[in-house]
């Protein structure tokens, strides 16, 4: 039921970095990081009464900045995911970006919107608590074109969850793809695989990678491979199949196409921790969804050893590559254009 807010440090380069804590009527509460307008920590109650924190990170900010960091609860963008041979082409003009995953660039690094300070103002210290973050990424910023004015908002709601709102414009026409890259478990974080967790996704597409972790262009239908979760199931039931797409993700790294109109807020997935019921519900007016399961976790953070599915992620998203293929979903953004999309995490008990 109040907002409080207390210095987490300063940057390398000396820029003051604050944690923003949530507390809401329902017993959640959130620290929020303006390094990256960061989901520090997130706490649920559980079925006994004690607050489980459901996301992954670290205690410092040093560790934020570490180059390792796997963009822990972050705002990433301007483009979230994956953009073949790291170019944007666009009315007629290249604009060259970093080569920071082979020939790819992912996230917009090294320089996307999880390595800046935002400014913030709190909204609304009542019993659904709001902070709104504010940047402004320069023209040029990542290799990317325009002026881009963005804000994300957070809201402890008063029916258990974490509402996300996006709303960016830029002078240019320019590449707009924002998202959240929280890693969730719902046993707590540092507290083992979450393979066992089902999964439930609104979905009868996914789009196939090649060997770059890129979609190739298809949609390709999940009933029937081990890309189904239709109707709930472990995320480790299938994981270890034999089948291409998992070889090249080594595990779930892969975006679906979720039913209902893009701009719509409707349901996306749901993840169950089968021993103490704790449920995540998410929505989001996003016309696609990847689902990560941490294959590639190996290192120390809060609450203990993070080792490879030991958490997943679930980012709200365009489709990845999406530049290549025109029958994709669009990232693109005429000048003056508002990008706007909400994400929302409702946690419960089965």
């Amino acid at each position: 039921m109040s907002v409080h807010v207390k210095s987490f440090g300063q940057t390398k380069h000396g820029e003051a970095v604050d944690l923003i804590t949530l507390e809401s009527r329902t017993g959640m509460s959130c620290n929020l990081m303006s390094y990256g307008a960061t989901i520090q920590s997130l706490l649920v109650p559980s079925t006994t009464g004690e607050r489980v924190d459901v996301v992954l990170g670290y205690e410092t900010l040093a560790e934020y900045e570490k180059p390792t960091n796997p963009f822990h609860g972050a705002t990433v963008g301007r483009n979230a995911n994956r953009i073949a041979k790291a170019r944007i082409e666009l009315n007629g003009n290249v604009y060259p970006l970093a080569a920071t995953e082979g020939r790819n660039n992912l996230h917009s690094m090294p320089n996307g919107l999880d390595k800046v300070v935002w400014s913030y103002e709190i909204i609304d210290p009542g019993d659904t608590p709001v902070v709104k973050f504010h940047y402004v990424s320069p023209d040029g910023e990542s290799g990317f074109p325009g002026r881009m004015p963005c804000d994300v908002i957070y809201q402890l709601t008063a029916d258990h969850a974490l509402s996300i709102s996006y709303n960016a414009v830029s002078d240019h026409d320019t590449v707009i793809n924002l998202t959240n890259h929280a890693y969730f478990n719902l046993k707590g974080a540092g507290k083992g695989t979450i393979l066992d967790h089902t999964l439930e996704i609104a979905a009868d597409f996914y789009t196939p990678i090649d060997q770059e972790l890129l979609p190739d262009g298809r949609l390709e239908p999940v009933i029937d491979t081990p890309f189904d979760f239709d109707k709930a199931k472990p995320m480790g039931q299938a994981i270890t199949a034999t089948d291409q797409q998992l070889t090249y993700g080594t595990g779930y790294d892969h975006n679906y196409v979720i039913r209902g109109a893009n701009g719509e807020l409707r349901f996306c997935a749901r993840a169950v921790e089968p021993v103490s019921g704790l449920t995540m519900t998410v929505e989001t007016t996003s016309p696609g969804v990847q689902i990560y399961t941490g294959n590639h976790l190996n290192e120390s953070g809060k609450g203990g050893y993070y080792a490879a599915n030991d958490a997943f992620c679930l980012e709200t998203q365009y489709y990845p590559n999406s530049l290549l293929h025109a029958h994709f979903p669009s990232p693109i953004f005429p000048a003056g254009v508002h990008f706007r999309h909400q994400t929302v995490y409702r946690f419960g008990r089965f």
